[in-house]
């Protein structure tokens, strides 16, 4: 046998085996989806309020459970004060809204007829067709209830463990993570621990960042829906905030939305200025904010971004899309720590300003072993 060949077998069952095992993890995570979404997100809101917390513990000291229930407040009174201000918009503009649509697609119908030269009686079997042809009877219906009532109370559900996650982070994060070291070989902990930290820091510079990201899209879209006068400007704001964590494609779906409103309110012109202003801001983060900012935070190539992005939308939806960019940043920092021994020169990464004074002590099992 030549040796060409057994090394080309030694590595290819090696990288099987690998494959299978990540294929496993992959396949347990999406089964139990219901539990890792809402401790991915759990994560992610940590990443922000440890480094607050700590803060808020380190200069103006305030008590460690102060800090934590501080910044749980300020969590709640944050996504509540959103929530409210989408809810009263929508509310307050419904009415409008609904009787532009209409117009709107009464205009449609008259361009189609005129266009076409269709009597409305030759629309309406149209339309009608085209409903039966999809069939949206009673069992649709009732399956669509069935559906929308499980999604809200996966939603639920959802929300109460990304909260009582974020609560254990802030009060025993240090203790967790001893645990998940302590499972390691003795050899193996402080590389663990160096990398583990590495990741955290790049995973919380990376939730800062996205943040300041998001808020100069919602500023850059919402000014322009309020220089052209548009209606709901407030609550298309709030969702090119909340669109820009999903990378690519959030900016996409909330910039149609910007867009929409404008056709329904305006005409094409005024849409296609909006469409243009959206482009704009988004040409602005692409080429100047990811770059300059967030390239230099998390030191993930735009094609990677991209490519994660894709991946994670194909392998898990949309929670995948908003979990692929961090989840490479920091596989990719800790692979780096690792591949180049850094734990050797520097074991322990500089937290300074991300967690709190008195969790800057090693961990329990890395001073037994």
């Amino acid at each position: 046998m030549p040796p060409g060949v057994r090394i080309a077998s030694d590595w290819s069952w090696r990288v099987l085996a690998i494959a299978g095992a990540a294929g496993v993890l992959i396949f347990l995570v999406i089964q139990l989806r219901l539990l890792v979404i809402p401790l991915f997100i759990g994560v992610l809101i940590a990443a922000l309020l440890v480094p607050y917390a700590g803060w808020l513990s380190s200069r103006l000291r305030f008590p460690r459970w102060l800090a934590i229930v501080t910044a749980m407040v300020t969590l709640l009174a944050v996504v509540s004060f959103l929530v409210w201000l989408v809810v009263s918009q929508v509310r307050a503009g419904y009415a409008s809204l609904e009787e532009r649509s209409v117009e709107r697609y009464d205009e449609f119908l008259a361009w189609v007829s005129t266009t076409f030269e269709l009597s409305p009686d030759e629309i309406s079997v149209i339309v009608d067709d085209t409903v039966a042809q999809l069939d949206l009877g009673g069992g649709w219906l009732l399956s669509g209830a069935l559906s929308v009532g499980s999604t809200l109370t996966e939603v639920l559900t959802g929300t109460v463990l990304v909260l009582f996650a974020v609560l254990f982070f802030l009060i025993d994060g240090r203790r967790i993570w001893q645990f998940v070291v302590g499972l390691f070989p003795r050899r193996a902990r402080t590389p663990v621990d160096g990398a583990g930290r590495a990741g955290w820091l790049t995973l919380t510079n990376f939730v800062k960042v996205q943040i300041f990201v998001a808020f100069v899209d919602a500023v850059g879209i919402g000014l322009g829906a309020v220089i052209l006068q548009l209606p709901l400007a407030l609550p298309i704001a709030v969702a090119v905030f909340l669109g820009a964590f999903v990378p690519i494609v959030g900016a996409v779906v909330t910039g149609a939305l910007a867009v929409f409103v404008a056709l329904v309110y305006y005409d094409i012109v005024i849409a296609l200025i909006m469409l243009g202003i959206v482009l704009l801001v988004q040409q602005l983060e692409g080429n100047v904010l990811q770059p300059l900012v967030m390239g230099t935070a998390v030191k993930v190539h735009p094609l990677a971004v991209v490519l994660a992005v894709a991946a994670g939308g194909f392998l898990a939806g949309i929670p995948g899309t908003l979990f692929a960019v961090p989840l490479v940043a920091v596989l990719n920092v800790v692979v780096r720590y690792l591949s180049r021994g850094q734990w050797r020169t520097n074991p322990r990464p500089s937290l300074a300003g991300v967690i709190s004074p008195h969790e800057h002590d090693p961990p329990t099992t890395e001073r037994r072993a």
